[in-house]
C-alpha cells in the first residue's frame, strides 16, 4: 500500500529533488513549506538557489495539472500541495506557539487523523532534516523520518583508499624484487585503481610492503615518492607517505583527502604544492581556497578591503605557511607571499565563473562544501591544473550536511574508480599527543 509523506521545508533546501524520491507514494507539500521557499529564494547563496530550483520543478509541473488536487510525477508517485488541513486545534494545547515548524506539524497530523478514519488509510510520515521536529511528531504519535536519500553512502561505508592485506614472505620478496605485482597474486577481488595496499606477512614477521593499484587496476607498484623529503616535510607514518604519492604525482589531477584535526592534510599539500610550484614550476601558481563557514557564532562583517576581510577566515592556511617558511616575526609571512607572487590565498565565494588553467589548487575545509558547489569547484579547473579537496566529515559546521552528504564524501565515493583520481583517509594525528587525545576522545 502507497504512503503519504509530508515534507519539511529542510528537505527541499538540502535536496531540491527530493520530490522525485518517494517512488510510488504520495507527497505532499504544505503551504507553509512554500511561504518559507518563498523567503529564502533571494538568498545568493546554495540555499536560495535550492529555493528557486524547487519552485521552478513546481511551477513546471503545474502545468500537468492542479496542484491542490495532486499531479503524477515520473517515478509513479504523484505530489500534492497541501492547502487544507492546517488546523491547529489538535496540536494547540500541547504546542501553544503558531510557529512554521507547528504548523507543519499540524498539516501531518490532521492528515493522519484523516486517514486512520478510512478503511484502507494509508500510513502517514513527515519527513524531516530537524531533529526537534522529529521528537515533536513522536510526542504526537506521528511517523517521522529523516531524509536519508541525499547521502552518498551507507554508514560506516566511506572509502578509505587503503587496504591492510596479508600475503605470503615469498609475495612479499617478489614484490620487492620486481617493484611491481599482479593483483591477482594479492588477493581475488576487485581494486580501485590509485588505491593502495598495505601488505604484511601472514606469518606475522614485522616485513610489510606498501605499494599503489595502477590505473587499469591489474598490478600493485612501488611508491614513486616513498622516500622524499618535501620542503623540509618528511611523512611521518605509512597514510602520510600515501597522500605524498598521490600529492605529488603528476598523473593523478584530482587528490581527496580526510582525516580527523591534526593529522597533517594542510601541511602536506601546502608543502607538495609549493614544491611543485615554486621549485619545479610544474604549475604557474599555488592557490589555496577554503568555504566561509564559521564555527561557532558568526563574527559578522569585518572592516578593511578584501584581503583583511578574508584573512580571519583564511588564518589557518597561514599558520601553515609560516611553519613551512619558518618565518619569525609578525607579519613576516606575507612579505614573503607578496614577493613570490605565486602563492594566492582566496576564499571560495569568488570561485564560480572562473577557468584555472596551470595551477595547483588546495581545498580546505571540504567538509563544508555542498554536492552542488563540489561540482561547481571541479568544473573550473583547467589544463594541466591539479586540486586537492580535503578535510574533516567529523567536523561540519554546515547545518543542512552532514558526514555522509557532504561534498567531500560525494567527491570521494564518485570518484573512487575513476583512474585520473586519488583518495587516502589520513588515521593517525601529528600534531601533539594532546590534539590527538582531544580528537579521540571529544
Amino acid at each position: 500500500m502507497s504512503k503519504i509523506y509530508v515534507l519539511d521545508t529542510n528537505v527541499l533546501l538540502q535536496d531540491p529533488y527530493a520530490i522525485f524520491s518517494f517512488q510510488e507514494n504520495q507527497v505532499v507539500i504544505p503551504a507553509v513549506v512554500l511561504e518559507e521557499l518563498d523567503s529564502k529564494k533571494r538568498y545568493m547563496d546554495e540555499i536560495g538557489r535550492n529555493a528557486r530550483l524547487v519552485s521552478k520543478m513546481i511551477d513546471n509541473l503545474r502545468e500537468t495539472g492542479k496542484l491542490h488536487e495532486g499531479v503524477a510525477l515520473k517515478n509513479g508517485g504523484s505530489l500534492r500541495i497541501e492547502l487544507n488541513h492546517r488546523s491547529f486545534q489538535r496540536l494547540q494545547e500541547i504546542f501553544i506557539e503558531v510557529t512554521n515548524d507547528n504548523r507543519i506539524l499540524a498539516v501531518a497530523k490532521n492528515l493522519s487523523l484523516e486517514e486512520e478514519e478510512k478503511e484502507n488509510g494509508r500510513a502517514v510520515i513527515l519527513v524531516s532534516k530537524d531533529t526537534l521536529v522529529r521528537v515533536k511528531a513522536d510526542a504526537l504519535s506521528l511517523q517521522a523520518e529523516d531524509y536519508l536519500s541525499d547521502r552518498v553512502i551507507e554508514m560506516n561505508e566511506i572509502y578509505s583508499g587503503f587496504l591492510e592485506i596479508y600475503v605470503s614472505k615469498e609475495t612479499l620478496d617478489l614484490f620487492y624484487q620486481k617493484g611491481e605485482i599482479s593483483l591477482s597474486e594479492v588477493a581475488n577481488h576487485p581494486f580501485y585503481p590509485n588505491q593502495f595496499l598495505l601488505l604484511k606477512d601472514a606469518l606475522g614477521s614485522s616485513s610489510s610492503a606498501v605499494g599503489i593499484v595502477d590505473k587499469n587496476a591489474k598490478l600493485l607498484k612501488k611508491l614513486l615518492y616513498d622516500e622524499d623529503i618535501i620542503w623540509g616535510i618528511k611523512p611521518r607514518n605509512v597514510q602520510q607517505t600515501m597522500a605524498v604519492e598521490l600529492l605529488m604525482r603528476p598523473d593523478i589531477p584530482l587528490v581527496t583527502m580526510a582525516g580527523k584535526a591534526g593529522t597533517g592534510k594542510t601541511l602536506i599539500a601546502l608543502a607538495a604544492g609549493l614544491f611543485q610550484t615554486e621549485d619545479l614550476q610544474l604549475f604557474k601558481k599555488l592557490l589555496v581556497a577554503r568555504p566561509i563557514v564559521p564555527v561557532g557564532k558568526d563574527i559578522g562583517y569585518l572592516p578593511g578591503e578584501k584581503q583583511e576581510k578574508l584573512r580571519p577566515w583564511v588564518q589557518p592556511i597561514y599558520d601553515n605557511l609560516e611553519y613551512l617558511f619558518n618565518t619569525q616575526k609578525s607579519g613576516e609571512i606575507d612579505q614573503i607571499l607578496a614577493g613570490l607572487n605565486s602563492v594566492e590565498v582566496e576564499a571560495l565565494t569568488y570561485i564560480r565563473g572562473r577557468s584555472i588553467p596551470e595551477q595547483y589548487i588546495i581545498i580546505d575545509e571540504a567538509q563544508n562544501l555542498t554536492k552542488h558547489e563540489v561540482k561547481t569547484i571541479l568544473t573550473r579547473v583547467g589544463e594541466r591544473s591539479k586540486i586537492v579537496l580535503m578535510g574533516d566529515t567529523a567536523q561540519i559546521d554546515h547545518p543542512y550536511l552532514d558526514e555522509y552528504n557532504n561534498g567531500l564524501t560525494y567527491a570521494i565515493e564518485k570518484f573512487k574508480e575513476q583512474p585520473v583520481s586519488g583518495h587516502i583517509k589520513l588515521m593517525k594525528g601529528e600534531r601533539s599527543g594532546l590534539a590527538q587525545l582531544a580528537a579521540d576522545i571529544l
